[in-house]
């Protein structure tokens, strides 16, 4: 075997994503009052840590207490000698104790920190792309360029990934794949899917004849009969590090089959499980387990929740379909995942409160896909994208506000009058919340690359339920309550505070000043505007504004990295982790 290292892995690269993880890591950390630096005189805080060692940098606030911290900025003092720092693991070796950090959590911490700056070496090597060409790309394809979440440190940890498999499968290696498929005994595998979605219709979209009838004579070459099997595709890596380890007795005995590879390219997007079809962009997203550590949580598939994932996306795209506002007016895309196969292993998930990522291993959620929802001359691109910088140090959002011809102000307007109508449809009206963050929210645009309209996907995780009892919510199938959170009206609000406001335009608003001079406070006024003409239009809901009440002076500050670092750590668990909270931070929103 012959050793290479990726040519974007070098001194100069990783140096500078060095600098940039560690002043997100001075930022984000401060944030969540993990650390308390000192300011010594305008704009310029120190940091004392055990030692004799100190960190001096250069940072602005912003609203929700927000910090931004100049990379270039930074030095490191340790026994008087001062010098520039751009080495996040030196910080992570100086800081440790004072965080709170035990070892065992500091090392995982450490391999999830070098495996972020790996993947951040690629997006900043030869083959980085300016804010123009990237401006010019599909949606599937802009996935490709992306740097992950903006509030967690480790947001590229993929904790089982050896350096090989992130080469060939994370969303910034860019490469196609022909995913393969298996045959699961109906015995094992439960298929649902949406009204008028059978299991052979689905099957002769995703699969042409050719394959159909190769999947199908593998079949009875093994003297089984194929009406009693489920096909469905598997992710490679999944297959080789579980199906094939934990579900050997299953495959010894043939009730699951592999059949082969199917004929469509595909390619990783950012979340890193979903896969989208490049030579038919209009056929199914699909969605396969994953059984890394990433971010926060196993990536895998929920088995409750993919099993409902079809009754969850009827009565959801139900909701839109017969409200005037949200079809008419809004006419805002729901990307239905209209079809699911689950298959439990027959004894981990029978095991009272083994680790949630036992229950998650062996699935597939096909979605709708975004290229048939769109009108002629509309993009779209994931709000996550409007943070990029590029290697130049220009801004991906002012290339698309130069395109439209609009001057600022009135493209942001644009967008949170594409963004925020109907998600503040289904909280008020309904009582219903998804996790509008940067990945999961998707801005569609018009011809002129100004925002026109909201698109959301990832229902099976994110869509949440108000707890208190709401007339909309009576008549909701057993089979969607069953699969559903549900959560206090003060929490369901979170997911447009903390999912939206906290998680992407804490970042945005500071960004668009920076580089093209609306100050902060117009940029939260903005959006609190937005989000009253809403209340103007539908005013016999005053009720609803209170139970959901965005303008409380102060919101619950959840912190990502804290629950990393001290709350869950890497410990397993029966259930997924949530957001850790501690204390409150000022909300712009608010107006005495």
């Amino acid at each position: 075997m012959s050793l290479s290292v990726p040519p974007e892995l070098n001194a100069d690269t990783w140096r500078r994503a060095g600098r940039e993880l560690l002043a997100k890591a001075l930022a984000e950390l401060s944030y969540e009052q993990l650390l308390e630096p000192v300011e010594i005189r305008s704009g310029r805080y120190r940091l004392d840590l055990p030692g004799d060692v100190s960190y001096e940098f250069s940072a602005r606030g912003g609203a929700f207490a927000h910090w931004r911290v100049e990379p270039a900025s930074i030095t490191r003092t340790a026994f008087s000698t001062e010098e520039p720092a751009e080495d996040p693991l030196r910080f992570l070796l100086d800081a440790h104790t004072t965080l709170g950090m035990s070892a065992d959590t500091a090392g995982h911490l450490a391999r999830e920190l070098t495996a972020t700056m790996t993947a951040d070496t690629k997006l900043l090597g030869p083959d980085a792309l300016t804010a123009a060409e990237l401006a010019d790309l599909s949606y599937a394809d802009l996935e490709g360029y992306q740097t992950g979440h903006p509030w967690l440190l480790p947001n590229k940890g993929r904790m089982g990934f050896s350096a090989s498999d992130a080469a060939r499968y994370a969303p910034e290696a860019r490469q196609e794949h022909r995913l393969p498929w298996i045959a699961v005994h109906h015995s094992l595998a439960d298929h649902r899917s949406v009204e008028g979605l059978p299991r052979e219709t689905l099957l002769d979209g995703e699969l042409d004849e050719a394959t159909r009838e190769r999947f199908t004579e593998e079949l009875t070459s093994r003297a089984l009969e194929p009406g009693d099997y489920v096909r469905m595709p598997v992710h490679p890596w999944q297959w080789d590090e579980v199906i094939l380890p934990m579900f050997t007795p299953q495959i010894a005995e043939q009730q699951i089959v592999p059949l082969g590879t199917g004929p469509d390219r595909y390619r990783a997007q950012q979340s890193i499980r979903t896969f989208a079809n490049l030579d038919r962009p209009q056929q199914h997203y699909v969605k396969l387990p994953l059984s890394i550590l990433n971010t926060l949580v196993w990536r895998g598939l929920p088995t409750e929740r993919t099993v409902a994932a079809p009754a969850v996306t009827s009565w959801v795209l139900g909701i839109a379909e017969n409200d005037e506002f949200l079809r008419d007016d809004t006419r805002a895309v729901l990307l239905g995942e209209v079809a699911s196969v689950t298959v439990q292993h027959p004894v981990l998930e029978h095991i009272d409160d083994v680790p949630y990522q036992y229950r998650e291993l062996l699935g597939t959620i096909w979605r709708e896909s975004l290229e048939g929802k769109l009108d002629p001359g509309e993009r779209a691109r994931t709000l996550a994208a409007l943070l990029h910088v590029d290697r130049g140090g220009r801004a991906f959002v002012t290339e698309l506000i130069e395109r439209s011809g609009l001057d600022a102000e009135t493209w942001l307007q644009r967008l949170f009058g594409a963004l925020l109508p109907a998600l503040l449809h289904f909280l008020y009206r309904y009582g219903v919340v998804f996790s509008p963050h940067g990945e999961n929210t998707i801005v569609v645009f018009d011809e002129s690359d100004a925002p026109a309209r909201l698109a959301v996907k990832d229902f099976v995780d994110d869509v949440n339920i108000s707890a208190t009892p709401l007339p909309e919510l009576a008549d909701m199938p057993a089979e969607v309550d069953a699969a559903l959170l549900r959560e206090p009206p003060e929490f369901l609000r979170q997911f447009i505070q903390s999912g939206l406001f906290v998680g992407h335009f804490r970042y945005l608003a500071p960004l668009i000043e920076d580089h093209l001079g609306v100050p902060q406070d117009r940029f939260w006024t903005m959006v609190r505007e937005e989000v009253l003409a809403y209340q103007k239009r539908f005013p016999e809901l005053a009720e609803r504004f209170a139970m959901f009440d965005l303008f409380t002076p102060e919101i619950e500050r959840l912190c990502l990295n804290r629950n990393r670092l001290l709350l869950d750590a890497y410990r397993d668990r029966p259930e997924r982790p949530h957001a850790a909270v501690h204390g409150h931070v000022p909300n712009p929103l608010h107006r005495p």
